[in-house]
């Protein structure tokens, strides 16, 4: 693909350990799936662009390490995040009553106007879900998140997640919430000031 980018966002990609959080960011930028990927130890990255209304976004995405050890590690990548992808585990119970950390953690060290996607994870597996549709959307309803069940094994919804959070950033460009980009092609993160 082209260097060349209108906006560059910077998303996180957030949750416990082994929620499939690698493998969605795998998927997405083309690299496919692999069943015996390691921990991330620390955070991963990748980039990709796509087209949002005619014009070329640029995802620069960082996959943080889901283990406690690492979470003041993690909190370092939050700053200038405008998109978190907030990633549990359907067939694992303990990964969704973990979100209410997971999100404190995103409302004290993001802007309150990124955009924050909430991810079911491995919905290939609904023979074995713990965790069912209804909650994740009431979660997310509750909190203002967006709500999107994904596979990475299958591919289902992966691509969709990160289009449909970048265009809610660019919806937010448009509305005057986040200003143009910066001299390096980042988009700013401002609060809008009532008249």
């Amino acid at each position: 693909m082209s260097s060349k980018y209108d906006y560059l966002f910077k998303f996180i990609i957030i949750g416990d350990t082994g929620v499939g959080k690698s493998c969605l960011l795998m998927q997405f930028i083309g690299r496919g799936f692999r069943r015996d990927h390691d921990f991330t130890i620390g955070s991963e990255f990748g980039a990709k662009n796509i087209k949002v209304n005619n014009k070329t976004i640029k995802l620069y995405m960082w996959d943080t390490a889901g283990q406690e050890t690492f979470r003041s590690l993690t909190r370092f990548y939050y700053r200038g995040a405008v998109g978190v992808l907030l990633v549990y585990d359907i067939t694992r119970r303990e990964t969704f009553d973990h979100l209410p950390t997971w999100l404190e953690d995103v409302r004290k060290y993001v802007d309150t106007n990124t955009s924050i996607m909430l991810i079911g994870s491995k919905c290939e597996l609904d023979h074995m879900r713990v965790v069912s549709i209804e909650e994740g959307k009431h979660f997310a309803m509750m909190n203002g998140l967006q709500f999107m069940e994904v596979s990475a094994k299958t591919t289902q919804n992966v691509n969709q997640a990160f289009i449909r959070t970048a265009e809610t950033i660019y919806r937010n460009i448009e509305d005057g919430v986040f200003v143009l980009p910066n001299e390096k092609g980042e988009v700013v993160v401002v609060e809008l000031v009532a008249d």
